[in-house]
């Protein structure tokens, strides 16, 4: 009878039906299925524990504050910052592509929210210079997943609430990453500028540096505030998150100012991807429930144990499994879903929590510029008017390239666990 649990599933999603209500939906069936509905009347209890840890408060505040400071005008004083910074290197506005999304990293969080902002800006600017839409777009996706690696990152709060880890050591965690990962999209756009020809930034078109940091600098004191808080122990991250918040109206007053309609509509964003967000978390933790009760983790560790795998030969497993998910699930659902079941094992091998979270969510992010289902590359596609597929084509050296950078954090953990460690926030 468990066979109808994945076609039930299956029909769900077919019918246009909501991910949330397909994933409650076969978790129901999963119940019934394995013989197991008696205990779905604890299930209300099981979902509430779940949801109700307080680090996820910091979700919604931080999406409130990429929101803000995307309508106050902070994207174009970012980009002219960078232009000012780097604009005269060869492939100048692709270096500011990957610049930009570093400094919008720190204030969104969210990759879709840097794709939606830098494929309205420069993309079109970079066209006007002579790059092709095909791979300004890719660059502009590929760049925009610094934002879940940095802080303040989305998913490094959900994993911290799914796995109980100190999210600001995520945080702290993911700054060299973020970094990595900003140098490796810097010299692959260099190697594109040297081939392709790709011009710099005309000497009359790049700003003054000092005007453009001076105007340029409220912005990027919002990251120093987060980091800096977290950090020297003043804030937890939801303080931090509350705090951010205030500090994104200020400096939004400080550019254009925010309309009424503009806050209006920065909420209601907010409460709708807040809203997704933990209807997925409510229907995963009835599956999450169910594979306790089925003892599907202890399942997996038995298997490893079997089949002889070493901590690392399990972690790159792991890493195949979550690319391949990362194609074609939302990435907190893959989250949601995965982690819970994969990550047990991994850390009774002697992986460390930390290190552990920043691999996965990099991986995932992954999957936000990787074909089929890259939300990234859909957002971008759809703003630029670049075919889907052909920016698929073209994202695909620098999604190689990501790999790569991948393997590295998986085979160098001081990578990730240097700061966090430094600081006094790891063990």
């Amino acid at each position: 009878m468990i066979w109808l649990v994945p076609l039930g599933a299956i029909l769900f999603l077919g019918s246009g039906l909501a991910l949330a209500y397909v994933i409650g939906a076969a978790a129901i069936l999963a119940f019934i299925a394995t013989e197991h509905s008696r205990f779905l009347a604890v299930m209300p209890q099981k979902i509430f524990s779940n949801i109700s840890v307080f680090s996820l408060l910091a979700m919604p505040l931080f999406i409130l504050t990429g929101e803000v400071m995307n309508r106050g005008g902070a994207t174009r004083a970012l980009i002219n910052f960078s232009m000012a910074l780097i604009g005269r290197l060869p492939g100048g506005l692709g270096h500011v592509n990957v610049m930009t999304s570093v400094f919008f990293a720190g204030i969104s969080g969210s990759a879709v929210a840097d794709a939606a902002a830098l494929s309205n800006t420069l993309v079109p600017a970079m066209r006007e210079k002579g790059y092709s839409g095909a791979y300004a777009g890719a660059l502009t996706a590929a760049s925009s997943i610094i934002g879940p690696i940095v802080p303040p990152s989305i998913i490094l709060i959900f994993y911290g609430a799914l796995m109980q880890t100190s999210v600001a050591a995520l945080f702290v965690a993911g700054i060299l990453p973020g970094l990595v990962l900003a140098l490796a999209l810097f010299a692959v756009n260099a190697l594109y500028a040297w081939r392709e020809g790709h011009p710099r930034v005309a000497k009359g078109e790049s700003p003054p540096l000092l005007p453009a940091l001076g105007t340029a600098l409220p912005a990027l004191c919002l990251p120093v505030i987060i980091v800096g808080g977290i950090v020297f122990g003043w804030m937890t991250p939801t303080e931090a998150a509350a705090v951010a918040v205030i500090a994104s109206g200020l400096v939004a007053w400080f550019y254009d100012g925010l309309a009424p309609h503009d806050i209006w509509e920065s909420l209601s964003r907010t409460a709708v991807l807040t809203g997704s967000i933990f209807m997925i978390l409510c229907a995963v933790s009835a599956f999450g429930y169910l594979a306790g009760l089925q003892q599907i983790p202890q399942m997996l560790a038995a298997l490893v144990t079997r089949l002889g795998l070493s901590p690392v030969e399990y972690l790159i497993m792991m890493n195949v499994v979550f690319i391949l998910a990362g194609m074609v699930l939302d990435v907190t659902v893959a989250l949601a879903l995965l982690v819970p079941l994969l990550a047990p094992v991994a850390l009774a091998n002697g992986a460390d929590p930390v290190h552990l979270g920043i691999v996965i969510c990099f991986n995932l992010s992954i999957g936000l510029v990787s074909p089929p289902l890259g939300g990234s590359l859909l957002i971008v596609s759809t703003v630029t008017g670049v075919r889907y597929w052909e920016l698929a084509r073209k994202v695909i050296p620098f999604v190689i390239v990501e790999i790569a950078v991948l393997a590295l954090l998986v085979a160098a953990p001081a990578i990730s666990l240097a700061l966090p460690r430094a600081m006094g926030l790891w063990h």
